[in-house]
């Protein structure tokens, strides 16, 4: 089953959210999470599409992919380090 998508764990929905509020809440739904597991967050402003998956790396989570899927929104696909 090589190339299988990871198996989202936990969705977020963080539309209206503003940074830091989008980066807080992700980091506190990680915790919830075990290691390898992976959660998808939605954001609706390109701050928050830029910086939350810049901060998860940071903090050593692997970002799998950031998604645009409309015109106001993103897809944030992390893997809990």
């Amino acid at each position: 089953m090589s190339g299988a998508p990871e198996q989202v764990a936990e969705s977020l929905d963080l539309k209206g959210e503003v940074c830091p509020y989008t980066f807080v809440k992700t980091k506190l739904a990680l915790e919830e999470l075990q290691s390898g597991q992976v959660l998808r967050v939605i954001v609706d402003n390109p701050g928050s599409a830029a910086n939350v998956p810049r901060s998860l790396h940071s903090e050593g989570h692997t970002v799998v992919e950031v998604t645009k899927l409309n015109d106001t929104d993103w897809a944030i696909t992390v893997k809990k380090a």
